[in-house]
């Protein structure tokens, strides 16, 4: 009886002992299982803010790209409004100085004139609305009805200026180059030969633009085709 009596204190030891060591085993697991779901949700939150971030950055980049649209189509309506002016500027330059002539003098030809400018007129409004597909229609149609209209090289201007803003570069050209070739004493020929470089760049071509507008800042110092043409060297890197 002694000899178990004297066991059952280091029974009862070895139990509580085993019991401590459980609840321990327990309180460990529960730890590490709450350290897996801090870590769990700590990884959630990295890539969550890196998605966010990642999504910034292409919020970003898109609006930057959308300010470089807008710039570019801001530059090029610019562009549209100052072609336009030079066109009636030259036309208004080109207009006689002198007194106007009796209208008994000319009475027939009133009539065709009468005629040339409404065509003419009814094509530009199509192209100042911005509908260069039936502006560059209508030209064509007065290019062919009235082949020797004092309007024709105004007519041809507007009609590579259809082209070019539709991005046909090389139907542009070609319209510039009739001016060139055709009506060298017009108002147009400068401007005609400003946006031929132009449509040259435009293309790819750009040892055949650079040397267009050189010969138009050299040849032609003080217009505003040479300076334009010095503009476009100069954001070429010359």
């Amino acid at each position: 009886m002694s000899a178990r009596m004297m066991l059952l204190p280091a029974l009862a030891a070895l139990l509580a002992i085993g019991c401590g060591s459980e609840d321990q085993l327990r309180r460990v697991e529960q730890e590490v299982g709450d350290l897996k779901l801090e870590v769990f949700k700590l990884r959630q939150s990295v890539e969550e803010g890196n998605k966010r971030a990642q999504a910034d950055q292409q919020a970003a980049a898109e609006a930057r790209s959308q300010d470089r649209r807008f710039q570019a189509d801001l530059q090029e309506s610019l562009r549209q409004v100052q072609d336009t002016t030079r066109v009636l500027n030259n036309r208004l330059n080109s207009q006689p100085k002198g007194p106007s002539r009796p209208a008994a003098e000319t009475p027939a030809p009133a009539a065709v004139s009468a005629e040339d400018e409404r065509a003419y007129n009814a094509a530009v409004l199509d192209y100042n609305r911005g509908n260069y597909p039936l502006a560059a229609e209508g030209l064509e149609l007065f290019l062919k009805t009235y082949p020797q209209s004092v309007k024709r090289p105004d007519a041809l201007f507007f009609l590579g200026l259809c082209h070019y803003n539709q991005r046909a570069f090389d139907k542009a050209q070609a319209a510039f180059d009739r001016i060139i070739k055709e009506h060298a004493a017009s108002p147009q020929f400068l401007p005609a030969r400003l946006k031929r470089a132009q449509c040259l760049l435009k293309q790819g071509l750009k040892p055949a633009a650079m040397k267009a507008f050189r010969e138009l800042v050299d040849g032609f110092p003080g217009s505003a085709e040479a300076r334009t043409a010095q503009q476009e060297l100069s954001d070429l890197g010359l």
